[in-house]
């Protein structure tokens, strides 16, 4: 999948919002999708969960399998069941794909690029799966995407099992498949942190949608306004 070809990288921020439960970013994403218009910089945000499962939207509670003392969640993003939980890196962009001039299908490319490209750091070998979004190692699910794409900006993303505990994923069907096997990174002869692999990712997505990344704020949960251009000044005649 070629990256998105522009003359100059395009400005966007990136937030690394350290550990943090799952539903306050949730919502905070909704707000700043819902806040946004087309004069508003794009972010990427980067976040590590609090153990919880979230079924989206054409999610069947019959894929929980025992979820124990873990919650569960119903949200807004496409997809089944999955797990989040420390260890894995999770990455949201907010990105306009008019601005970017790519379709969801495209847009969904680029990230499983992004990690084939990031697992190639430590020669380990990834691929796609037709009918099954996400990436695979040996038949093994190392990275998930669930998105949600609202008047051509997205939000919700990726979930990369960097070095976690994957016994929660055996309390579900992931993805909605019975039997389906999971990896991570660690357990694949990759680096035993998310600090070595969080920039190899970052700069890996950055390459595929043209964007230079800069470093910002986590934002304000409560109140997370996109950083917009003011319109260009008229001159009265």
């Amino acid at each position: 999948m070629d990256a998105v070809t522009a003359r100059d990288p395009r400005p966007a921020l990136l937030r690394d919002l350290g550990r943090q439960p799952y539903e306050p970013v949730w919502r905070a994403m909704q707000r700043f999708t819902d806040l946004r218009d087309g004069d508003c910089v794009d972010e990427v945000w980067v976040v590590e969960h609090d153990p919880v499962f979230t079924l989206g939207q054409a999610g069947k509670p019959e894929h929980v399998l025992a979820p124990g003392d873990i919650p569960v969640l119903h949200v807004d993003r496409g997809g089944q069941v999955t797990y989040h939980g420390p260890g894995q890196i999770v990455v949201y962009p907010l990105l306009d794909l008019k601005r970017l001039k790519i379709g969801v299908r495209a847009y969904v490319c680029r990230i499983e690029q992004a990690v084939i490209d990031t697992l190639a750091e430590w020669n380990i070998h990834a691929a796609r799966r037709d009918g099954a979004p996400g990436v695979y190692v040996n038949d093994a699910k190392v990275a998930a995407l669930g998105i949600r794409v609202r008047r051509g900006c997205t939000f919700h993303g990726l979930a990369f099992n960097a070095a976690m505990d994957l016994e929660p994923f055996a309390r579900i069907n992931p993805c909605g498949y019975a039997g389906l096997r999971v990896t991570s990174v660690l357990d694949l002869g990759g680096p035993s942190g998310m600090d070595a692999i969080k920039p190899v990712l970052l700069d890996a997505m950055a390459a595929q949608f043209g964007l230079a990344l800069q470093a910002a704020a986590p934002p304000d949960l409560a109140d997370p306004r996109p950083v917009c251009a003011p319109p260009p000044s008229t001159q009265a005649a």
